[in-house]
This record gives C-alpha cells, sequence and structure tokens, in this order.
C-alpha cells in the first residue's frame, strides 16, 4: 500500500481510520497515519496519546516514551500520559523511572498501587 492512502481526507477521516486500525489490532498502519496528523496538529493530545499507544503495542517503546514525554510537557496532569510512561518505562526494565510516574498516575486518579 502506498503513503498515498494514509495521506487521503480530512483530518477527521484521518482521524477515524487511525482509530479504525488501532482497534483493529493494526497498530504499524495506525502509527503510519497518526504520524502524519501528529506532524499537522501536534497540539492534539488525544492523537498523541493514541501514537504512543499504538507505539507501545508494537513494542517501539522508546518511540511511545517520546510522545507521552511531548505530551506531559505541554500538560503535566495528564494521568493516563504519565500511567502509560510508568507502564512503557517498566517493559523497558527502567522501574525505578517508573515508580513516580505510576504513584502519581495512581494519586491523580486516586487508586491505590499494588
Amino acid at each position: 500500500m502506498n503513503d498515498t492512502y494514509y495521506e487521503f481526507g480530512t483530518a477527521g477521516e484521518r482521524w477515524d481510520r487511525a482509530q479504525l486500525f488501532f482497534e483493529a489490532k493494526e497498530y504499524l498502519t495506525a502509527v503510519r497515519i497518526l504520524r502524519g496528523l501528529v506532524a499537522e496538529h501536534p497540539e492534539q493530545t488525544a492523537q498523541r496519546l493514541l501514537l504512543a499507544r499504538a507505539y507501545y503495542h508494537s513494542a517501539q517503546l522508546s518511540r511511545a516514551e517520546t510522545e507521552l514525554r511531548a505530551v506531559l510537557d505541554r500538560d503535566p496532569v495528564e494521568h493516563y500520559a504519565r500511567l502509560m510512561l510508568g507502564r512503557t518505562l517498566e517493559r523497558q526494565g527502567r522501574a525505578a523511572e517508573a515508580a513516580p510516574h505510576l504513584r502519581l498516575a495512581a494519586a491523580m486518579t486516586g487508586e491505590q498501587l499494588d
């Protein structure tokens, strides 16, 4: 499939398409669409979070970390990004770095850590 398909349509249509691919667990295809959307609209948190999730699920952990840190730079109290960053760091074997993010995410949502 060529890149034209991923660039076709309005931002809203591409967002819908990216969500469909993500829900179908076609994470690499979702990444291809979302990268363009994030480049066009870097301030959009939802698109960047879905991109981070697609990177996470496709084992592109350093890219997921980069996107999550970008979200948190703009919005330090985005609890889901904080939780995902903690999980991403854990998955990379960086438990000590992950712990404060996981504690903060739990505190933001009122959850108890095990």
